[in-house]
């Protein structure tokens, strides 16, 4: 029989969310920084709580650290929500996602009011997410540096 009790049968405790600290940086800001042409006071950063959804594919951000951050809505992409509703949302300029001294750019995708992390995100940045513990941690095989799969 399939247990369908979200509890951890092991030790009979409720899987908790993993949430983690998030900074998350302009990335067209970073380029003009790098390039002499923007003050690095003008830098816009965004540091926040984020959740870990191995569920989503890709990083979400709420409107309102768009506009903090300045990201332009390059356009729109459906999305399919859990419960198989779907929606054309915003997908962003892209925005540098620093999780645990890894970091990793990419466009994200614009809705609801929390910071999620998606799949994308973790499998550049080589994390995994320990459930046990609730936290996110490097992939053991290598612990000091992300390594893409090709």
């Amino acid at each position: 029989m399939v247990n369908l009790n979200r509890a951890n049968s092991a030790n009979n405790q409720p899987m908790g969310a993993v949430r983690v600290p998030v900074k998350l940086t302009n990335a067209i800001d970073e380029a003009l920084v790098s390039r002499g042409i923007l003050n690095p006071n003008m830098l816009r950063v965004y540091e926040t709580e984020a959740l870990v959804d191995t569920g989503a594919v890709r990083t979400v951000l709420p409107m309102s650290i768009v506009e903090q951050l300045g990201l332009r809505i390059r356009g729109q992409q459906i999305a399919q929500y859990a419960n198989g509703s779907e929606e054309s949302i915003g997908v962003t300029e892209p925005v540098i996602i620093e999780l645990i001294g890894r970091e990793t750019t990419e466009a994200t995708l614009v809705t609801g009011d929390i910071v999620l992390i998606g799949q994308t995100a973790l499998e550049t940045l080589d994390l995994l997410v320990d459930c046990r513990n609730q936290r996110l941690i490097p992939n053991p095989e290598h612990p000091n540096y992300p390594v893409m799969r090709i």
